[in-house]
């Protein structure tokens, strides 16, 4: 911490103008929040890209949703190994002390992340095959997502694959126990989307019609 450097004066800027305003504005909120903790209605896990913004998509208030952000907005597989899971770390608190009663998975158009689990199982990426690559490794996760796309025409295999991160991260999800559990007892329920950003588009994923449809 010797080489750190005063927060960039912008933020700064930004600070005090929210602090004058919107927090000023609704005090009494934001000092319920504080007390009584949260108590968000849906989880919502999505991408780290900087371009997705649920909050704005859903006009949602501060305290509303429980968001996890990562790469890709993948769900690893259930792995109790007594290794450090910060995905699932953030599904089991979600699920199990903040009791949602939705999980949402949000995919996006033109995912970085997706786009380099595509050239690395396609041969273009040999340096995310590498074990010392921490993108690599987490994108394995959506290895059986290439192998359902990887025949289609090739302009149409990175959507088909955003889509897919979303479908895989569905599935992985109901491998937990405490997910599956609360789904079956119709205490909770789980929902997959995938967003245009060019467009401002939603899509949300039919489990019976088996495929994205337009909301």
């Amino acid at each position: 911490m010797q080489h750190a450097k005063p927060l960039p004066s912008y933020l700064v800027q930004r600070y005090h103008g929210w602090k004058a305003t919107t927090w000023t504005e609704n005090r009494a909120w934001y000092r319920r929040l504080a007390e009584d903790g949260q108590r968000p209605r849906a989880m919502v896990i999505s991408c780290c890209d900087s371009r997705v913004h649920v909050t704005s998509i859903f006009g949602a208030d501060q305290g509303e949703f429980f968001i996890h952000r990562n790469i890709a907005n993948l769900v690893p597989a259930y792995a109790p190994d007594g290794e450090q899971h910060g995905t699932s770390a953030a599904v089991e608190y979600a699920v199990t002390a903040l009791k949602v009663a939705h999980l949402i998975v949000v995919g996006h158009s033109l995912c970085g992340g997706v786009k380099g689990c595509h050239d690395m199982c396609s041969g273009h990426a040999p340096e995310l095959e590498e074990k010392s690559s921490f993108i690599g490794r987490w994108m394995d996760i959506l290895r059986p997502g290439y192998d359902r796309v990887k025949d289609l025409a090739a302009g149409d295999q990175l959507q088909a694959l955003e889509k897919e991160a979303v479908l895989i991260s569905l599935e992985n999800l109901l491998t937990f126990p405490f997910v599956r559990d609360a789904v079956e007892a119709g205490e909770m329920t789980v929902h997959g989307l995938w967003n245009d950003i060019g467009e401002g588009s939603l899509e949300y994923f039919d489990p019976v019609a088996k495929r994205f449809q337009p909301i």
